[in-house]
């Protein structure tokens, strides 16, 4: 497969589906840099353009990374990262959206990421204690002086969506959404339309879940963030698993993965969802991209959905520290 399609984030044109980088730095157990860069050289070659990262994954290591993996394909690449975590991995959490501070993240990520400009630029978190004009206007500053080209949100709900686009266009709102997590539907993803905002939706797999890899939290590395995570916790997923065996039911059917099938359920949510799956192997990333031919009907949706109702998802996508992060 070498023709991904084209969709759009507002006015940016990307790849109906990018990739999240985060697991190759951080979160997922350890990974390994020369795999971790074949995979993106083998996305870009096969056509994905969008590349998500942060600062804040690895403490700069992905962003780096990132870096190093484009250098000398930049006009290949819609490079996009995200800036609002202050504080070192390890430390507290502790959300900064200051107009000081949103100049001097963007100039450590385009150091580290060895570009000139970034050319989809997110707010990770909102800070409640800045007004979201002010992180928007200095934000909008950037694109001014050609160092950002296009701005998103992270995690934000549909009141800052409004208030943000009212400073300055916003391009896309990265939330995460998938079968086993709606929240984007009742109230974001209607204004995003509205306004004309792209929705990128991370952890379209369910954090790998819903590939069906996952069976107990005993066959996730030490150190990997999902074994914090509610939905991973005992009693819990084996509830959530009950949905997956259902998932893999239908696939079989269909001929596709679990994984291929789910995926396809969020491309199908509209033109304007551009999901970033994250993988640090080049066999997983081939399996996504595969989800994108897949064809589903409106009885196929239906018996999608039907095989993971919001009210059978045992557990909270966050704990409850981590869910206080995010904008309601």
């Amino acid at each position: 497969m070498t023709d991904v399609p084209t969709r759009h984030l507002g006015a940016l044109a990307v790849s109906a589906q990018g990739l999240g980088c985060m697991g190759m730095s951080h979160g997922y157990g350890t990974a390994d840099d020369a795999q971790s860069i074949a995979t993106l050289h083998r996305a870009l070659d096969l056509g994905v353009t969008l590349l998500d990262t942060a600062d804040f994954y690895g403490g700069g290591h992905n962003e780096e990374l990132v870096g190093r993996a484009v250098a000398g394909r930049r006009d290949e690449v819609v490079l996009a990262t995200k800036f609002g975590f202050a504080n070192r991995l390890g430390e507290p959490t502790r959300i900064r959206g200051d107009a000081a501070y949103v100049r001097q993240a963007c100039e450590a990520s385009l150091r580290r990421l060895g570009v000139d400009h970034i050319d989809l630029y997110y707010l990770h978190r909102v800070d409640p204690q800045v007004p979201i004009e002010e992180t928007v206007g200095a934000m909008a500053e950037l694109v001014h002086a050609g160092k950002v080209r296009h701005l998103g949100l992270s995690e934000a709900g549909a009141v800052t969506l409004r208030r943000a686009h009212a400073v300055h266009p916003i391009a896309a709102l990265q939330s995460e959404w998938s079968l086993w997590t709606r929240d984007p539907e009742a109230e974001v993803a209607p204004v995003c339309r509205e306004l004309g905002i792209g929705l990128v939706p991370f952890s379209p797999l369910g954090r790998g879940f819903l590939t069906g890899r996952y069976r107990s939290v005993d066959t996730l590395a030490e150190g990997d963030i999902r074994r914090g995570q509610p939905r991973f916790a005992d009693g819990n997923i084996e509830r959530n698993l009950a949905i997956v065996a259902r998932l893999e039911e239908l696939a079989a059917a269909k001929g596709v993965t679990a994984g291929q099938l789910a995926l396809a359920w969020v491309q199908h949510r509209g033109d304007d969802v551009v999901p970033i799956p994250g993988t640090r192997r080049q066999r997983y990333l081939e399996e996504n991209l595969a989800a994108l031919t897949v064809e589903l009907s409106a009885e196929d949706l239906a018996a999608v959905e039907a095989a993971a109702p919001t009210d059978r998802v045992a557990g909270t996508r966050y704990d409850a520290t981590s869910l206080t992060f995010v904008d309601g």
